[in-house]
């Protein structure tokens, strides 16, 4: 699916720190003269933010949880995201579709082919043309979701439900490494940032 606009995301697990750069990216854009609609998964549109609300804060079920995550992603797509890289506009996302194999494969245990299943379904084969993965090992970032804010259903997991969530991303990051870039968000704020504005520029 080819579009004149972007579409960037950040991901990374609880605590890595990419929502602390999804500012820096958008402005770093708008610098260059381009058109940034900045969102998020879940949510992003009205009933996707409705859906976030009980992702976050409803008990339920593994195969619900992936349900939902992929109807509000539906939307998101359909309303927002498309209709925007039609355009020209660059999205910016905090999470998309390598969330849900990173914490409903890898974290909850659900089947990767399911989820290729629901991505095929509702992508048709549309991703990501940059994806950068803010990497910290499970101890750092559970110091920083700590002293962040009350943690939610997913931050309240074990650390070994983080251990596998990581794990599912690098294992993603090494199937597609020319769109999933790995960062180390140990290093200082301006130091990752000077590598994102890196790997912007290659790909504006």
């Amino acid at each position: 699916m080819s579009l004149p606009g972007k579409f960037i995301t950040l991901e990374g697990v609880d605590g890595a720190g990419k929502s602390t750069h999804v500012g820096f990216v958008a402005d770093w854009l708008r610098r260059q003269g381009r058109e940034v609609i900045v969102t998020r998964e879940p949510g992003g549109t009205a009933l996707g933010e409705t859906l976030r609300e009980l992702l976050l804060h409803r008990e339920m079920a593994a195969d619900t949880e992936l349900l939902l995550m992929f109807a509000a992603r539906q939307q998101h797509l359909a309303e927002l995201i498309l209709p925007a890289l039609a355009r020209g506009a660059w999205v910016v996302s905090d999470r998309f579709t390598d969330a849900s194999y990173a914490y409903q494969c890898g974290g909850r245990g659900i089947a990767a082919e399911r989820i290729a299943a629901l991505e095929d379904w509702v992508q048709r084969g549309f991703a990501p043309d940059l994806t950068l993965l803010f990497d910290v090992p499970p101890d750092v970032a559970e110091q920083r979701r700590s002293s962040a804010r009350a943690a939610d259903r997913f931050e309240q997991e074990a650390g070994s439900f983080f251990d596998r969530v990581r794990d599912a991303y690098l294992a993603r990051a090494r199937s597609e490494p020319q769109r999933i870039r790995v960062l180390d968000a140990r290093h200082t704020i301006d130091a990752v940032q000077a590598e994102i504005a890196r790997l912007l520029l290659d790909l504006a």
